[in-house]
């Protein structure tokens, strides 16, 4: 079990590198260039604000991982 725990631990300390990595896009004010950190907290905010408006089944918990993790990537490719 403390194995498990220190893997999590670590990928925690990865991911946290994403609020490094700066995207091409620039939030709303236009002030400055949203970083990936940011992109994916709103992405998955958006998905749990705006699942009740599909005509859809929505497996909410099911999206917000794939939001929370599509760009983990970019920690070693970049935003490209």
């Amino acid at each position: 079990m403390m194995d498990r725990l220190k893997r999590q631990i670590a990928f925690i300390v990865e991911v946290d590198k994403l609020k490094s990595i700066f995207r091409q896009s620039l939030i709303t004010d236009a002030t400055r260039f949203e970083n990936d950190a940011e992109h994916s907290w709103h992405l998955a905010l958006m998905a749990f604000l705006l699942a009740e408006h599909t005509d859809e089944k929505v497996d909410l918990l099911r999206v917000m991982k794939m939001v929370l993790m599509h760009d983990i990537v970019e920690i070693d490719a970049g935003d490209t």
